[in-house]
């Protein structure tokens, strides 16, 4: 697996992450001993760059990635987020926190889940529109003095934010939805990370699954999947809709001789060596699949078919609901 640049403060990676949320909550049911072998299998194929949060099945995600790739540390950079709270005893309870005293509580809780030494990169989850990224990110600063922390990130934050987030402390990378079903954040987003140098992580890059074309009936998801409550764009009208365009995606991956996932992993790569995906994964078999996307190639006819099968702005749906929508782009 190649590796490449994120952001311009030295950092490097492997061209394809691997998102392991799924692994521990929201995608259905978890089995830990497939997840951590995909996790070594990842490691096996180079894909060394791993993204996990504090919040991903309340702290069993950090402790599953921790203890799994603990023998091989020094291959992994490891990503992990806080700023999302939830209480297991209220699994309603969702706020969003960017206090200063906090971020040193929950980077503390984190380290301790994963059994390390330090994080290659911090995110703030999501942005607290109560506290001044000034602040925060002044807090997760300290963190990088330390030595606790080589790099730090923001997820779903704003141009404004961005920039002044970045004054405080150079930041190396942001995370944001981007997929051929997600595109909002061409028109602001990447031409102001591109201009401060800043690295763009692409997470949902496959659409929550919606573009591998394997879900056709939501009805066919465990109750438990968040995809049957949280996302617009997989139920109604929304869902009829959006199957014509996977249709359509899946005709080009057929022609083209590949599968409609490889397709869609391949087009956010084709969009720059400065956009990392993480396609997310808990089985090896569709990891394997996602690694292969590293090596498609798309000429300029394809490129535009493509375009034109799924063009910006054609999904159905909001892409959270209204609750997940009033926490993005602060």
């Amino acid at each position: 697996m190649e590796k490449v640049k994120l952001g311009s403060q030295g950092a490097v990676v492997s061209r394809l992450g691997l998102g392991c949320m799924g692994m521990s909550e929201f995608y259905g049911d978890r089995n830990d001993t497939e997840s951590a072998a995909t996790l070594l299998r990842a490691l096996d194929l180079g894909i060394t760059f791993l993204d996990t949060a504090d919040v991903y099945g309340m702290g069993d995600n950090e402790e599953l990635v921790g203890r799994t790739i603990k023998p091989r540390r020094d291959e992994v950079f490891l990503a992990t987020k806080f700023g999302n709270l939830r209480k297991p005893e209220d699994p309603a309870f969702w706020e969003v926190s960017g206090r200063p005293e906090y971020v040193k509580r929950a980077f503390d809780a984190s380290l301790q889940r994963l059994g390390l030494d330090y994080v290659d990169l911090y995110y703030q989850h999501r942005v607290d529109p109560n506290v001044p990224i000034e602040e925060t990110v002044g807090a997760m600063a300290e963190l990088v003095q330390a030595g606790k922390v080589k790099y730090l990130g923001l997820s779903e934050a704003n141009p404004e934010t961005i920039r002044r987030a970045h004054k405080v402390h150079p930041i190396t990378a942001l995370q944001t939805e981007y997929s051929l079903w997600e595109r909002d954040v061409e028109e602001q987003i990447l031409p102001t990370v591109r201009e401060l140098g800043i690295g763009f992580v692409a997470y949902s890059p496959l659409g929550r699954g919606f573009l591998t074309g394997a879900i056709k009936d939501t009805s066919r998801l465990d109750a438990s999947d968040a995809r049957v409550s949280r996302y617009p764009r997989f139920s109604g009208e929304n869902l009829d809709k959006n199957l014509l365009l996977v249709q359509k995606l899946e005709d080009l991956a057929a022609k083209k001789g590949v599968k409609a996932s490889q397709l869609a992993i391949a087009w956010v790569l084709a969009q720059g060596n400065d956009i990392v995906p993480i396609p997310g994964t808990k089985r090896r078999k569709y990891l394997d699949e996602n690694a292969a996307s590293a090596q498609i190639e798309f000429t300029a006819t394809e490129l535009a078919e493509i375009e034109a099968a799924v063009p910006k702005g054609a999904v159905a749906g909001d892409r959270y609901n209204a609750t997940g929508m009033k926490t993005i782009n602060r």
